[in-house]
């Protein structure tokens, strides 16, 4: 009988403690500066720190890039781990220690941005705007 009882005290405060809430934040509708997409959006999820990019191209977009790269797909979909820092999410480096790029979020903002740095030269260019985000809170 005690054990039963040990038991469920155990289950009472560890319980609670195992209700984790997640964040995912949905960029859709995503416009590019130089590129044409039937579909381009961004998923970051915040409790699994990843973000999936999904995006197919526009016909006159996708044979400018086949021309010189045969192994352009139409449609693609990519994972990239991130992070968050000073309120930016960002994703893990992509390059080298001296030359790197990352692609920068602000919680809450509609921009996408491209971080780019040079020898600790830092540059910073809009490389997207998306006209619907969504947000989901979710308990597990």
């Amino acid at each position: 009988m005690k054990k039963v009882k040990y038991f469920i005290i155990f289950l009472l405060l560890i319980l609670p403690i195992q209700n984790l809430k997640s964040e995912i934040i949905v960029m859709s509708s995503c416009d590019d500066k130089q590129d044409e997409f039937l579909k381009n959006e961004y998923i970051l999820n915040l409790n699994e720190f990843i973000m999936v990019r999904n995006y197919v191209y526009k016909e006159k977009t996708y044979q400018k890039y086949r021309l010189t790269d045969l192994s352009v797909k139409k449609s693609n979909s990519y994972v990239r781990n991130i992070y968050e820092e000073n309120g930016k999410i960002l994703t893990h480096k992509h390059g080298y220690p001296q030359f790197y790029t990352q692609i920068l979020f602000e919680k809450g903002k509609q921009e996408v941005y491209m971080k780019t740095v040079l020898n600790d030269e830092e540059g910073i260019s809009k490389i997207s705007t998306c006209k619907k985000i969504e947000k989901f809170d979710s308990e597990s």
